[in-house]
């Protein structure tokens, strides 16, 4: 079963946020002001909504977790792209398994050695 996002207004002022509190940070929570609330559905597996943030930009989450945001995906995808590219001597062909939003085939593009590249998700 779906759970609705919980939005807080947590100054009293009216704004919404939303809060992700997890049990693997303790004492901690993370807070982003929500503008508007664009999607809200269940996968087969899990809970997803996506939010427009007043600072973040749009924001992905899973079962009440930030998993990525406009404003600092960009870390993540050239992590996963950059690495191993600069750590094969001369890399030509690419095959992304799960590639979801091409963010790290579009890391991966910014390379001119590559030849050809396959990106698969579901």
């Amino acid at each position: 079963h779906m759970h609705k996002t919980k939005l807080v207004d947590l100054a009293g002022d009216g704004r919404k946020w939303f809060a992700e509190v997890n049990d693997q940070w303790k004492g901690q929570a993370m807070c982003l002001e929500v503008e508007e609330v664009l999607f809200e559905g269940k996968s087969e597996f899990q809970d997803v909504a996506v939010f427009k943030t007043s600072t973040f930009g749009k924001m992905m989450t899973l079962d009440g977790c930030i998993q990525s945001t406009e404003r600092d995906e960009f870390a993540y995808h050239e992590m996963m792209a950059h690495v191993p590219m600069f750590s094969h001597p001369d890399p030509k062909d690419i095959c992304i398994i799960g590639g979801g939003d091409a963010g790290v085939l579009r890391e991966l593009l910014r390379h001119e050695s590559l030849k050809s590249g396959t990106n698969l998700s579901s």
